[in-house]
């Protein structure tokens, strides 16, 4: 890290907590100044394209203009405007300020003076419309800790970030439009390569990572050839994009394209052209999408353009043409309770049976043989552990299954432990759960933890450390953890004691392979 100026002791008041000895270094556009807390280095609020507004809302990320004198960075930014989750949600925050001037990053970092550590790119999840890299469950601070410099990122959000239309196409010197918020991440990563070795990170050794949406990204940057060499490993937290995708455009059966989807939601606004559509308001936007029923019909994902991405995820891996890094790949046992109250569950054995055949048809048979339900007691987990399989647990395996085509290891885990928050018994690991441990956060949620689960923290941000130093997660004190094979099916559960076993839900899983494979 290099040192340019130091902030001298007159600045205490302002900071309070914060030390007085603050770099200021030069990045892309001039400089700038963070605070120091507990010995770590923090920069919060860097620009790493400029403000996507006006005429370049819907356009590319541009550079970052030049300022003048040294910017502080000590407060994040704005987030992308985005609807909040609603009262009660596991994943409800305090109000951040929003703004469609939101590509900025966030740096954590313990490096001394010429020093090249590992860098950690966290992207962050929310179904690709909610969230932000200040979330505090992103604190890079216990990372950074044992070695990592910790970056954390915005990227557009739903219409802001996945808005495609034939005049967007048309304006593209890439005939591709609707892939702006994955564009952001490719932008992001580019100025790691350019800017981290001021912060001490070592640009070679960059692990990206993410949950659900989040992990969603890290699978089609993997595919994606516009960010190879942008990273060297990867993690993936419950998402993965091997069923069918959107194509950017044309119909294709039942499916409709990613510029049908924008011309739905343009009519929807009562826009003409895409001149209208800039001329719309941020909150008018946000207003659109949030409560329109047009608006609330808008996917917000990445689209198989011929440019981010030639083609699906699937594809790319079965033809070997992904970026070839190796991988954590992992779900959570108990994923579909968040997206569930207790009283949506069936109340008797019969009302499950039935709507488990409506949901499974011809297939109802097998499934009831691998989540067999005898009595009442036994619906909550048939329902949740059925969800949770086929939409997270079988697309990480498929992950990991599919490296095969490559010379890269991949370690999966399945996330068992359950922490202390009301209604426990039913939301179990619940989608995200690990978060808080893989950052060694617990501290950041108004929570009860136990040794367990310090523990199980120390020891599965260890794991993410290790891996993002040398591409394995194994160190001193930590239980084996054999990569995953075909043939051996090894997997870590990051549990009340972790361990290691083989087969990972095998009967469960392969079950909902079958069924995707005949619908692929």
């Amino acid at each position: 890290m290099r040192r340019i100026t130091v902030l001298g002791v007159g600045c205490l008041c302002a900071l309070g907590a914060y030390a007085a000895d603050v770099d200021t270094i030069s990045v892309d556009g001039g400089a700038l100044s963070g605070s120091i807390e507990n010995g770590i280095n923090i920069y919060k609020g860097i620009p790493y394209a400029a403000p996507p507004v006006g005429d370049l809302r819907w356009k590319a990320p541009q550079p970052v203009a030049d300022w003048d004198g040294v910017r502080d960075c000590t407060k994040y930014s704005d987030d992308c405007p985005h609807p909040s989750y609603p009262e009660g949600s596991l994943y409800a925050r305090d109000p951040h300020p929003q703004s469609e001037d939101c590509l900025y990053l966030n740096v954590w970092s313990t490096a001394k003076q010429d020093e090249k550590l590992p860098v950690m790119v966290w992207i962050h999840g929310g179904g690709f419309t909610r969230g932000a890299g200040s979330n505090s469950a992103y604190d890079g601070s216990a990372l950074a800790k044992k070695g990592i410099v910790l970056v954390t990122i915005n990227y557009r959000l739903g219409v802001y970030g996945f808005f495609a239309h034939p005049e967007l196409t048309a304006e593209s010197e890439n005939k591709s439009s609707g892939n702006y918020g994955a564009l952001d991440m490719i932008a992001a990563l580019e100025w790691v390569q350019r800017n981290i070795d001021e912060f001490g990170g070592d640009a070679d050794r960059v692990t990206i990572f993410g949950e659900s949406a989040g992990s969603w990204a890290v699978n089609v940057l993997v595919a994606s050839p516009l960010a190879k060499g942008l990273f060297h490993r990867a993690i993936g937290q419950s998402g993965g994009s091997f069923g069918s995708m959107t194509q950017l455009a044309g119909s294709d059966g039942d499916s409709v394209s990613a510029e049908e989807n924008g011309i739905a939601f343009a009519n929807a606004a009562g826009a003409d052209s895409l001149a209208d559509m800039r001329g719309l308001s941020s909150d008018r936007l946000l207003e659109l999408f949030t409560s329109d029923p047009e608006g609330r019909k808008f996917r917000s994902r990445p689209n198989v353009d011929g440019y981010f991405l030639p083609t699906s995820v699937y594809d790319t891996f079965a033809a070997g043409k992904h970026n070839d890094v190796p991988a954590i790949l992992g779900s959570n046992r108990d994923e579909r309770a968040a997206f569930m109250a207790p009283g949506m569950l069936p109340k008797t054995v019969e009302a499950y049976e039935k709507q488990m055949e409506e949901n499974y048809g011809d297939d109802f048979a097998a499934f009831a043989k691998v989540y067999p339900v005898d009595d009442v007691d036994g619906i909550r987990d048939a329902v949740i552990h059925s969800g949770s399989d086929s939409t997270f647990g079988l697309s990480m395996r498929t992950w990991a299954r599919m490296m095969a085509n490559g010379d890269s290891s991949a370690y999966l885990y399945y996330f068992t432990r359950v922490p202390q928050i009301p209604n426990k018994e039913f939301y179990g690991a619940f989608h995200a759960a690990e978060i808080l441990y893989a950052f060694d956060n617990l501290g950041t949620r108004d929570r009860v933890y136990d040794d367990v689960d310090h523990k199980l923290a120390d020891t599965m941000s260890s794991y993410w450390a290790n891996f993002a130093k040398t591409g394995d997660p194994n160190g001193d004190g930590l239980a084996e953890w054999t990569p995953y094979t075909v043939e051996t099916e090894c997997y870590m559960e990051l549990g009340d004691e972790p361990a290691q076993g083989q087969g990972l839900r095998k009967a469960q899983l392969d079950f909902h392979e079958k069924r995707a494979q005949r619908d692929r």
